[in-house]
């Protein structure tokens, strides 16, 4: 047997270079991309350049708060959050049947005012079992009693609506000022639990015989959207109503293209557990889809009772009461805006995040804004206050006692209740008082499509 030749060490190397020719000839057309040690040090240095001009920059915007400290924490969350948290709740709803507002044909909308109670969940497991969504018009004092309902709601893909407060007729219909204060305090609670705001109103009673002109203006005028019904189940006409005359109701009402069911999931309404799955297959038989309510759509309002002013002699909000509270409201249900302040003949552009909408007030952290105006802001460790030199005013922000303190040139003091708040290690201020004891007093609030603006003089 013949033995094998041995290769000898040129002809090893010229085997060596033979593969190394094959395998470039085959991983360049393949993409294969060879990078040698400059470019990817360079690389390198260009990403960790790029991350420490981003932690100087994060750096320099905590240098320019890092003498106030907080105060008491907010219990408002971010925009970029409550941003993320809307996203989020919008995701869960996107189902077939709820994104159907924009459909031509036949759409019921399943409506269920003066919850949530112990018949929520019963409402919910039947709508779960039938595929369908639903709006739940809660009341506050409601949602803060089963919060977890709440929840419930919206994460089985249906929409959330305000119901007011405590659906007490005397006070929601005395004044227009009590029904927006109800309103709110609803909307609070609801974004404790949910992180997010419904423009949605259901008034207790309907509008009819309840809302005037000033009612349905400064509510739309607010970016609130308010859904009275065209199908009355008649569950609250009195006590007890039986399933039956429940479902009769519903069957002898005229059929529409779009149809808004009025139902209870109050206490006392457990006929109208027993009367719902008929209910839905009743429409479904007839062809409709299901869909919850949005503020894109046109919604059902009663005609205006034309003898409502007389019967009911309401004081008027005043011009300064609405452009405080019901103007600026508008923004909390728009795309988040660039705020605009403008005061003194100079301005500031504050992006969304670095202000927020509370209450019907702007509300900024302050070193930021007036620093950014060309002020001078002190941080007292000692006293709880800050110090803030603009031009010729000089102003005190004594955060124990929430007072802010405008000292005039003749030596006299002016004194504004403030709340103060504390985010992101700043000390936030409402706009107005801010400006006001500066002696600039805010003549103007507006929002366009592009922009939100505060002017003052």
């Amino acid at each position: 047997m013949k033995q094998p030749k041995k290769l000898s060490g040129q002809m090893l190397v010229r085997l060596l270079l033979l593969t190394v020719v094959l395998i470039a000839a085959i991983c360049t057309p393949l993409g294969f991309q060879h990078k040698g040690m400059p470019e990817v040090k360079a690389l390198a240095m260009k990403e960790q350049a790029a991350g420490e001009s981003a932690t100087h920059t994060v750096n320099l915007a905590a240098s320019a708060a890092e003498k106030v400290q907080p105060v008491h924490t907010s219990a408002v969350g971010s925009a970029g959050t409550s941003a993320a948290l809307a996203a989020s709740q919008a995701k869960k709803s996107e189902t077939p049947q709820a994104n159907n507002q924009d459909k031509q044909g036949k759409t019921v909308y399943l409506t269920f005012d003066d919850g949530p109670s112990p018949h929520t969940d019963q409402v919910l497991e039947i709508l779960r079992e039938e595929e369908v969504p639903a709006t739940f018009f809660v009341l506050g004092q409601q949602a803060k009693r089963y919060p977890e309902m709440i929840r419930r709601i919206v994460d089985g893909g249906h929409v959330l609506g305000n119901h007011t407060y405590n659906h007490d007729y005397d006070a929601l219909y005395d004044s227009f000022g009590h029904f927006w204060k109800q309103v709110k305090a609803t909307e609070e609670v609801l974004r404790e639990i949910t992180g997010t705001r419904t423009p949605l109103v259901r008034a207790p009673g309907g509008t009819y015989g309840h809302f005037d002109k000033t009612y349905f203006n400064l509510m739309e005028q607010g970016g609130y959207k308010v859904f009275d019904w065209n199908v009355d189940s008649g569950d609250s006409k009195r006590r007890g109503v039986p399933a039956s005359e429940i479902i009769a109701n519903v069957k002898n009402t005229k059929l529409q293209d779009q149809i808004i069911v009025l139902m209870h999931d109050g206490g006392g309404h457990g006929q109208t557990v027993k009367a719902l799955p008929e209910i839905i297959h009743y429409y479904k038989k007839l062809g409709y889809e299901f869909g919850t309510l949005s503020a894109e759509q046109q919604p059902v309002q009663f005609s205006l009772d034309p003898s409502i002013s007389k019967k009911k002699n309401r004081p008027a909000p005043s011009a300064e009461w609405i452009a405080s509270n019901v103007v600026p409201n508008a923004a909390l249900f728009e795309p988040e805006l660039p705020l605009t302040v403008e005061a003194g003949g100079l301005q500031t552009r504050l992006e969304p995040g670095e202000y927020e909408l509370r209450d019907g007030q702007y509300v900024a952290p302050v070193r930021l804004m007036m620093e950014r105006l060309g002020a001078e802001v002190y941080w007292s460790e000692a006293t709880q206050s800050a110090f803030i030199n603009w031009g010729d005013a000089y102003m005190v922000a004594d955060t124990r006692r929430g007072v802010l303190t405008a000292v005039r040139q003749d030596g006299t003091n002016v004194e504004w209740e403030v709340t103060f708040e504390r985010k992101a290690q700043a000390l936030w201020i409402p706009l107005r008082p801010l400006l006001e004891a500066l002696g600039h007093p805010i003549v103007g609030v507006v929002s366009t499509a592009g922009e939100r603006r505060v002017s003052a003089i």
